[in-house]
């Protein structure tokens, strides 16, 4: 048995899901093609432009459209790039956490007993630690660079998926449609991956897109206050630590960038929000 999936018209019904998708996929498009559409070289310093205003500013020019920042980069070369940045860690991130989320909460919903025990305890373990303390003290230990703060991120935000799978597991182990399975021959492998993987799907996606948010927002964080990406690598977070300084006298090189970070994560957040209304079986 696997879910079933709404008619393809809901989709153009759903205004959350296509405006959601509608976004996230123009940054995919934009972060995907940054070399082409990308007008200047994002690393390239003139510090004779230093923070040169947007250009529907009386001092704008359309040569940089979004003006430049403290050390002369056309700031929209620095947005497109940066899109890049964040997307790839928001994407890896739940990757990572929610292979492994997923893998110890089926474990612990299907098999419950000591392996539900041993799962309880490593769960409590993680949610003991504070997240954002430990990615702290982790990146300063390493050093901040992407790969650092994806590695560290994937390792800490799982809790949330294995606590999900394994409650949604716990309440259809005991259904009819695995039952059958079982009787049928089906090996472990085969119930977890085909019955209930698949109904639990709704769930899962809820919860990637919770933790993509989520993931964006914590590395933005991070390299804002240092720790993440490291310069002159684009990061939004990293464009709105440089201009903190500035926020008085060219407010644009705050408000661009923080714009765009909160765009890609009301997306994300339309998206799934759209996608579990779309994927949950229509009731009768």
């Amino acid at each position: 048995m696997t879910i079933a999936i709404s008619k393809p018209s809901r989709l153009l019904r759903n205004p959350s899901l296509v405006v959601g998708l509608a976004i996230i996929a123009a940054m995919l498009f934009v972060a995907i093609f940054a070399p082409l559409l990308a007008p200047h070289d994002p690393y390239m310093q003139d510090i004779t432009r230093r923070a040169v205003p947007p250009v529907w500013y009386e001092k704008g020019t359309w040569d940089n459209i979004l003006g430049t920042d403290q050390l002369g980069r056309d700031y929209l070369s620095r947005l497109i790039y940066g899109a890049r940045v964040s997307l790839l860690i928001g994407f890896s991130v739940v990757a990572i956490s929610g292979v492994i989320g997923t893998t110890l909460g089926l474990l612990a919903g299907y098999f419950g007993g000591r392996v539900d025990t041993f799962v309880t305890f490593i769960v409590t373990v993680r949610l003991a630690m504070p997240v954002i303390l430990v990615a702290l003290a982790v990146v300063a230990l390493f050093g901040g660079s992407i790969w650092v703060v994806i590695a560290v991120l994937g390792l800490l935000k799982w809790d949330r998926f294995a606590v999900v799978v394994r409650s949604t597991t716990q309440q259809i182990r005991a259904l009819d449609y695995i039952a059958s399975a079982r009787t049928a021959g089906a090996s472990t492998a085969w119930v977890l991956l085909r019955e209930v993987l698949p109904n639990i799907a709704p769930q899962l996606i809820v919860i990637a897109t919770i933790e993509v948010a989520s993931a964006i927002l914590m590395e933005a964080a991070l390299s804002f206050l240092g720790l993440g990406v490291q310069p002159p690598l684009p990061s939004w977070g990293l464009m709105i630590s440089e201009a903190k300084s500035y926020m008085f006298f060219s407010f644009w090189l705050i408000a661009i960038p923080g714009t765009a970070l909160a765009t890609l994560v009301f997306a994300i957040n339309l998206a799934g929000d759209g996608l579990r209304d779309l994927i949950t079986p229509e009731r009768s």
